[in-house]
């Protein structure tokens, strides 16, 4: 499903705007959320779209607090939007979700297209694939990385950059650990890419801004089909979020498949020591 036709005007002067596009279009409920890609492609049709000023405020809020023992705080009501990797190209929306803003080959990396059809998945899956990256996965409005190396704010404003850094060439937040809470449910889920609209605010990813305005009802957080499920989300809703250290995540579906998933990686090493045994002078390492 595909929100409605844009015009080529439209796509033009959107284009042009810096760091507005992330993502492919998802569906469109009514109220007329729009989600446009990342890359530059250009809509077709012939209806103009009305840019929906939700109440969204870039102006800032009153400072977050985490409660005690809880290193960031929650982000509270933020509307929410899903995504999936491999997203098809259609007539109005040309560009497929091949690739995220830290993987150029995102859908082969996965294994395949993240069909986001509830019919066609089960235990939060792809029911054709077991897919080789978490399916539980988001995206935030920020890229930390840029083309030479991590943009000039990123050691300032990126919490963890001094500890995740390993290098010019690696996102410090690719694969970082997020908990969304939607009720009385919390599901965690991996940092995988930036959007929505937005790579570069900061301010809110980090800081006590709220997400800019934008033709997704303001929209500050994408989430995966199994997020989604998890949650029971409409297309667009509204959750809470917060980032977590990975000592902070339970044992759930989000732990049992990926390449990048940190549970998965940590049983593969730990598995690896006990058949390897102890090295002289050293010990083996415990599950």
């Amino acid at each position: 499903m595909k929100p409605g036709t844009f015009t080529h005007t439209l796509a033009v002067v959107l284009s042009s705007v810096a760091g507005l596009f992330t993502h492919s279009a998802v569906a469109a409920p009514a109220g007329g959320a729009v989600k446009l890609s990342k890359k530059s492609g250009k809509a077709q049709g012939s209806s103009l779209l009305n840019v929906d000023p939700y109440a969204s405020s870039a102006k800032a809020d009153p400072p977050l607090l985490a409660k005690p023992g809880e290193r960031y705080p929650w982000k509270t009501q933020i509307v929410t939007t899903v995504f999936w990797i491999g997203e098809k190209p259609t007539a109005n929306n040309p560009v497929p979700n091949r690739s995220s803003s830290w993987d150029a080959n995102w859908t082969r990396s996965y294994g395949g297209f993240d069909n986001p059809d509830r019919s066609s998945r089960h235990d939060f899956i792809p029911a054709n694939f077991t897919p080789r990256q978490n399916p539980f996965y988001v995206a935030l409005p920020y890229n930390d990385k840029s083309r030479n190396g991590h943009r000039p704010e990123a050691p300032r404003v990126v919490p963890w950059f001094k500890e995740a850094y390993q290098g010019p060439g690696v996102s410090t937040c690719k694969g970082r650990w997020i908990a969304i809470k939607k009720g009385n449910k919390t599901v965690y889920a991996q940092w995988e890419d930036a959007g929505p609209f937005r790579t570069d605010h900061w301010q809110y990813v980090f800081g006590n801004e709220r997400p800019k305005p934008n033709l997704n009802r303001g929209a500050g957080l994408d989430v995966s089909p199994a997020v989604r499920d998890y949650l029971g989300l409409d297309d667009t809703d509204v959750t809470d979020w917060k980032f977590v250290e990975f000592s902070e995540v339970p044992q759930g579906p989000w732990s049992k498949h990926g390449d990048n998933n940190t549970f998965v990686m940590m049983q593969r090493q730990n598995t690896k020591a006990m058949v390897e045994g102890p090295k002289p002078g050293g010990m083996t390492v415990q599950p």
